[in-house]
């Protein structure tokens, strides 16, 4: 059976965009999607494509934000990714150690286009943080060594950097996240 991840973008950081982890499994359920499970109140949702008739995950972003801006009023950006992507995103982790000792610091952006390699590199040279950053399997790792809330590396600089829009986790939610989709899968 089909396991997806959902995430959404820019949700539940303010007063705006406000999605709560029940309008977010009801949108799911909407939709026809299946076996529909949230972490935390910030956007991440599990689910099969049950009824949907969705298979492929720029279907099922799709719909899911439909379904979720007929329900709350406000469209949210989304994005889906197959187990497989998921862990391959865990697989090419170019920080290990980060993962293991400080996985709340360490962040991947996932892009909704293709990230420009070059963009990230040339950040990377000309930031004066402390801040590692990396790109492999089509993502964004960074680890915000000092924490995120003082970095500079801001989503809006990283955005622009890469040239694409992204939405980021931390390393923790990524784990859990690969877990549920392994009891689905």
């Amino acid at each position: 059976m089909a396991a997806f991840v959902v995430l959404l973008r820019g949700v539940n950081l303010g007063p705006h965009r406000r999605v709560s982890a029940s309008d977010l499994r009801g949108a799911a359920l909407d939709a026809g999607f299946a076996d529909v499970r949230t972490l935390l109140n910030s956007g991440n949702v599990v689910l099969t494509p049950g009824t949907s008739n969705a298979d492929l995950p720029g279907d099922i972003a799709d719909l899911l934000s439909a379904r979720l801006a007929e329900r709350i009023g406000t469209e949210v950006p989304a994005l889906a990714l197959t187990a497989d992507r998921l862990r391959a995103i865990g697989a090419a982790n170019p920080f290990p150690a980060a993962a293991r000792d400080d996985p709340s610091r360490l962040q991947v952006h996932v892009p909704f286009g293709e990230v420009d390699e070059t963009g990230i590199a040339q950040l990377d040279l000309r930031h004066p943080g402390r801040e590692h950053l990396g790109v492999a399997a089509g993502v964004v790792y960074v680890h915000y060594v000092d924490g995120i809330g003082r970095s500079k590396l801001t989503t809006a600089v990283l955005d622009k950097a890469a040239g694409t829009t992204m939405t980021a986790r931390n390393w923790n939610t990524i784990t859990r996240l690969r877990e549920m989709l392994q009891d689905l899968s």
